[in-house]
């Protein structure tokens, strides 16, 4: 008999069959021939939140949760963060290798071109009321592009694809710095393509009156760095969305906007706005100890610590950790810094948190980054979204492109009813 193979047992009717193992899995519709009889649909797996379900094969990140490793196509996160640019990370998520000199550039300059929002987007943002959160305007803004560009829907054509990506990079970045913008109540600023990715979203978010406005370097690099961070990760909530949605054959910029709609709950990218909202209820040092017993006697959670797939100290809150530090050298320091700092260290010393892996993740520290360069906490998950569209869309084009995939399907276990007669309204009840 092969080794890799799965035998089961069925002690219903005493069967045995031996199912192929594949890279670490079994294929869910070798169970539908375990059947009782020929009546028998077949056995299902059951797996809420899809926990040990692998939908998708994918060559774009690789994640170790126990070692804490992240990588991007084979490159570690270590070095994209120290020596790359967001939009060659976001080149190599797309296409799967690092661009030449000569590609980059003409990377930078296709989505350069699409910088510009059309009037009719901009006046959509300007009907919101100036408190909307911004998310809300975001995620109506993504999904209107669709109107704009109907040639979109065709996504069986690679040219026309590589179009919308593009499209797709540009235009998250200015929808975000005028949503900003919308909310002060302040003019938009248009793009500057003389203007790195990352310095023009600055400079659309925060030019005042300057007549020749240059972002400072140290922010510049920091929010660059923290895109790489976000650019992906894996098969989460919103990634899974997008491809759900993406299944169908739906236009790219509907299936975007389904995705920064999942990104939006406070589970998923909402979760540094939680973290800010936490340690400001902290307040002081003083208080940090009587905050932890209170989370382990069950009144409250602790934010920023813990993660679905990390079960080690998140490689992406190292580099941020570092940073931050950086970054308030510029900015002037933030008491809420030192507050974070020693309830890291008190945490990671007690046996509470780490008796259940509770390490700090990637939300624990870049609110505090946002928040030190005047950025609302509304704002923050915004601020995920536009690094994580060049995620998104490249598990897009991944599910796209693989012949194994087909429109998402689950199945489900009935357990309402069995058949029921109506009955009239006057004798019910």
């Amino acid at each position: 008999m092969p080794h890799d193979t799965l035998s089961i047992t069925d002690n219903r009717t005493g069967k045995t069959y031996d199912l192929p193992i594949a890279n670490g899995t079994i294929k869910a519709m070798d169970l539908r021939q375990i059947k009782t009889g020929d009546d028998d649909f077949g056995l299902m797996s059951y797996d809420p939140g899809l926990a040990n379900t692998a939908s998708t094969k994918s060559t774009i990140t690789y994640i170790d949760g126990e070692q804490g490793i992240l990588r991007y196509r084979g490159y570690p996160i270590e070095q994209l963060a120290e020596r790359s640019t967001y939009l060659e990370t976001a080149y190599l998520i797309v296409f799967g290798e690092l661009p030449t000199a000569a590609q980059l550039e003409q990377w930078e300059f296709d989505i350069n071109c699409h910088t510009l929002l059309h009037i009719n987007i901009q006046r959509l943002i300007s009907t919101f009321r100036y408190d909307a959160h911004p998310m809300s305007i975001f995620i109506s803004a993504i999904a209107s592009l669709s109107t704009l560009y109907p040639d979109a829907r065709d996504v069986t054509d690679p040219a026309n694809r590589r179009l919308q990506i593009e499209r797709m990079l540009a235009k998250v970045a200015t929808i975000a710095a005028f949503t900003y913008r919308h909310n002060y109540g302040w003019p938009f600023n248009y793009p500057d393509d003389s203007l790195s990715y990352v310095g023009n979203f600055l400079k659309m978010m925060f030019r005042s009156t300057e007549v020749n406005y240059r972002p400072n370097p140290v922010l510049e690099r920091a929010l660059n760095t923290l895109f790489i961070l976000h650019a992906d990760h894996e098969q989460n909530c919103s990634t899974n969305t997008m491809r759900v949605i993406g299944s169908s054959q739906a236009d790219p910029y509907s299936a975007l906007a389904g995705a920064a709609a999942a990104l939006y709950g406070p589970l998923h990218g909402a979760a540094n706005e939680a973290v800010l909202r936490m340690l400001e209820q902290i307040g002081t040092i003083d208080n940090i100890r009587p905050f932890i017993e209170k989370v382990k006697s069950g009144d409250g959670r602790l934010m920023g610590f813990g993660h679905r797939v990390y079960k080690n100290y998140d490689p992406r809150c190292k580099i941020i950790k570092h940073i931050a530090g950086e970054v308030f050298e510029v900015t002037g320091h933030n008491p809420l810094l030192d507050v974070a700092l020693e309830l890291e260290q008190i945490a990671l010393q007690d046996d509470y948190f780490i008796s259940r892996k509770l390490y700090p993740n990637v939300d624990f520290y870049s609110g505090l980054i946002y928040r030190a360069m005047n950025l609302p906490a509304s704002m923050f998950t915004v601020l995920f979204a536009i690094p994580r569209t060049c995620g998104w869309v490249a598990q897009w084009l991944e599910m796209l492109t693989d012949q194994e995939q087909k429109i998402a399907r689950p199945r489900q276990i009935y357990l309402g009813p069995d058949i029921r007669d109506y009955v009239s309204i006057d004798r019910r009840g």
